[in-house]
């Protein structure tokens, strides 16, 4: 038996997909709700995804863990939806292009090589994140 093609069912619908974590994963593997996510321990129902690879960069460089930083190619297997973590309450409009669904996304690949940001701009990002965190702040619905 074949799997039908999948339909595309949420905004930017022709474009490519990016997760970045430090999770090692392989291609066919499916990234599924329940788990913690880059930057909490406790499990989410929603997987998290954008069509911009500046948003996946940003995703592996702030992912918690030791495990190599890795942005994989993913192909929603279901609805998804504007992120509104990003989109309602830093940037309207969606201009990171940042996503979020309750359906599994299927890694179809690895992008291989990126360009990290300067160690100052991620030290700069990593103390705000830790700020957030120390205020209480919900940084993930």
């Amino acid at each position: 038996m074949t799997t039908p093609p999948l339909v595309p069912t949420g905004p930017d619908a022709d474009a490519t997909f990016y997760h970045g974590t430090r999770a090692d994963l392989a291609v066919g593997d499916l990234l599924a709700v329940g788990w913690g996510s880059n930057f909490q321990a406790a499990p989410l129902s929603w997987i998290y995804f954008s069509a911009a690879l500046e948003s996946a960069i940003w995703g592996c460089e702030l992912a918690a863990g030791d495990g190599r930083e890795r942005i994989y190619i993913v192909e929603p297997t279901g609805d998804w939806f504007d992120d509104p973590n990003l989109t309602d309450q830093k940037f309207p409009g969606n201009p990171t292009r940042s996503y979020r669904s309750r359906s599994p996304l299927r890694i179809v690949g690895e992008v291989e090589s990126w360009t990290p940001h300067p160690p100052e701009v991620l030290q700069a990002m990593k103390a705000n994140v830790a700020r957030l965190k120390a205020d209480g702040a919900t940084i993930i619905d």
